[in-house]
């Protein structure tokens, strides 16, 4: 087991969305499964307690401690892409899935986990600092999903 581990609170399926996720995104993963030795406040004896996973090559858990800890927007994945076909991939996966659109390249999965798909065009322009930056983030502002070939003009100032 890694030194650090992100734990990842969910109702009750966290080996369904462990699964999506290693469906999804390369170098992800599903491991053990861990069930609850005695019952506790979300659940039964036996029920999933734990489920150990991967995204991106990140270590999580998966806890099912029951509804009282929902996500928020304060923790979310950023995934850096390349492409275009990339971003629309790994967005129209999360959002297809029934999750939720948001702003800036930011959708929320169906188990209410957040998600920033950031085309590293952006995120490199971003770092430019100056006029570049400017335009690109003005670019970005009125975007759900980002648009790859727009944030390439705003580089360009075209």
């Amino acid at each position: 087991m890694p030194k650090a581990t992100i734990c990842l609170w969910f109702d009750k399926d966290a080996r369904e969305a462990a699964a999506f996720y290693a469906a999804t995104f390369p170098d992800s993963a599903v491991g053990a499964v861990h069930r609850a030795p005695a019952d506790f406040p979300g659940g039964k004896q036996g029920d999933e307690l734990t489920v150990e996973f991967t995204v991106l090559g990140i270590a999580c858990i998966g806890l099912n401690g029951g509804p009282i800890f929902p996500h928020s927007e304060a923790f979310y994945f950023q995934v850096a892409t390349d492409t275009q076909e990339e971003t629309d991939r790994y967005w129209n996966a999360i959002v297809g899935n029934g999750g939720a659109e948001s702003a800036c390249g930011w959708c929320k999965d169906k188990w209410g986990l957040n998600w920033q798909i950031t085309p590293r065009v952006l995120t490199e322009a971003m770092a430019q600092g100056g006029d570049v930056a400017k335009r690109a983030f003005e670019a970005m502002m009125p975007m759900t999903k980002i648009d790859v070939a727009a944030i390439e003009a705003a580089v360009k100032g075209e």
